[in-house]
């Protein structure tokens, strides 16, 4: 029994204020529970990843779809941008200078008859009163150069910038100049006209002001016939220095009667440099220069310059009277200054800066001389000397010999009204020629084309 019995041990006391720190008897590892993760599904996270990166790609889309649509919408609400103005030169009439002579009145109320002509003493003691020294040449002179840098602020150089890639594979710029003119203010843009031939294949076109400040432009059109181009200049792009400096050209007439003789100068390259400038008078007006659907006149100087001048002939009021060309040049004088009449370029002009089509018809004609319509039973009219192949004149029917007399109806009697008529058309437009053939009377229809 003695051996059976336990001792009896009182628990020990525990300080006061703390609990007695339980140790449980029975292990409690089996009730932990471990976690797994569950195997991610390669597939359907790619899946998903798609269609995230698809639809993001939608909704950019559709954003930037929305914003090019709308924006120039809610531009044009806040900011109203005014709509380019029609070009348009005004008309034209003949104009005759008075003469000297036409200056002389004659008094019917006078008795004594004005003795017309002077005696020999009379003449010698007139000219012994005439005095011109080297101050009045110097004088005549530095007026003739301020007329020419007043002249030269609506002058601008055009360089047509071309890029390409050597043997090396190096990028190079070629750059070709000339020289053109400011022709109008749309409201929008400024326009420029200037030779055609140094932007052919250009990938840039910079326009240098007459303060040297150079812009970016773009080709509004180009004429075929003549070789001449309209560039357009965004108001926007120029500083508000520039536009204090430069000024439009003024487009006077190459129309005048008594324009041979008359002093001119030409601005721009007329000796194959930018702002050269050359003096000299007009020798000839009398070219027409053999083009289809056009009359334009050739207009000769005495001034000797460069093969590739370009630029314009202004009189001395500062108008412009004529652009300098040097394709139409002879062969014996293939350095003096040409120019087209600016007369007969106003309506080309008109056509190019409001970017319109021009209709063609093709075909290449005259006045009938005065003396063949009162001495022969030819009527007055258009003369066709000769039919562009396949032109819309061949289409139809006309042929060269004929006399075209009437365009829908309307009286044709110089060939000048016929190129009216077809400035005024449109490409497409059907045009019924009243025209008389070997004494025979008879209308086509013509359809116009477009260069």
């Amino acid at each position: 029994m003695e051996n059976q019995e336990k001792e009896y041990r009182p628990a020990e006391t525990e300080p006061a204020g703390q609990q007695a720190e339980y140790t449980p008897s029975v292990q409690s590892d089996f009730l932990r529970e471990k976690i797994k993760q569950k195997p991610v599904n390669k597939k359907k996270l790619l899946r998903r990843t798609l269609i995230t990166v698809i639809m993001a790609v939608v909704f950019g889309l559709v954003a930037c779809i929305t914003f090019l649509v709308l924006e120039p919408v809610i531009s044009n609400r806040l900011y109203p941008e005014e709509e380019a103005q029609e070009v348009e030169f005004p008309e034209e009439t003949v104009t005759e200078e008075m003469k000297p002579e036409d200056m002389l009145v004659q008094d019917e109320a006078v008795e004594e008859p004005v003795q017309a002509e002077l005696e020999d003493e009379q003449i010698e003691e007139l000219l012994s009163q005439v005095q011109f020294e080297l101050e009045d040449y110097q004088t005549l002179y530095t007026e003739l150069a301020q007329l020419a840098t007043t002249a030269s602020r609506s002058v601008v150089t055009v360089t047509g910038v071309t890029s390409d890639v050597d043997w090396f594979n190096d990028i190079y710029e070629n750059a070709e100049s000339a020289s053109g003119v400011i022709v109008a203010n749309n409201g929008k843009s400024i326009l420029i006209l200037v030779s055609a031939g140094t932007l052919h294949g250009a990938d840039s076109i910079v326009v240098t002001f007459c303060d040297q400040a150079q812009v970016e432009a773009e080709i509004v059109q180009r004429d075929q016939t003549t070789g001449l181009a309209v560039l357009s200049v965004s108001l926007l792009s120029i500083e508000e220095e520039t536009m204090d400096v430069i000024d439009i050209a003024e487009l006077g007439s190459s129309n005048s009667n008594n324009l041979l003789g008359t002093p001119v100068i030409a601005l721009g390259s007329p000796l194959g440099t930018s702002g050269s400038v050359c003096y000299g008078v007009i020798t000839s007006t009398g070219t027409v220069i053999d083009q289809p659907d056009s009359a334009y006149k050739l207009i000769t100087t005495d001034i000797y310059g460069s093969r590739n001048a370009t630029g314009v002939l202004v009189n001395l009021k500062g108008m412009v009277v004529g652009v300098i060309d040097s394709a139409n040049a002879d062969g014996d004088m293939e350095n003096l200054l040409r120019a087209y009449g600016i007369s007969e370029l106003k309506k080309t002009i008109e056509k190019m800066s409001n970017n319109q089509e021009r209709a063609y018809m093709g075909v290449h004609g005259a006045d009938v001389p005065q003396a063949a319509v009162s001495e022969s039973d030819m009527p007055a009219g258009a003369y066709i000397k000769e039919i562009e192949m396949d032109s819309p004149a061949m289409a139809a029917g006309i042929q060269s010999g004929d006399v075209v007399t009437q365009v829908d109806g309307v009286p044709i009697t110089t060939y000048a009204e016929l190129l009216n008529m077809l400035y005024n058309a449109a490409p497409e437009d059907v045009m019924t020629i009243t025209l008389v053939r070997q004494g025979r009377e008879m209308n086509v229809e013509v359809t116009l084309g477009t260069y």
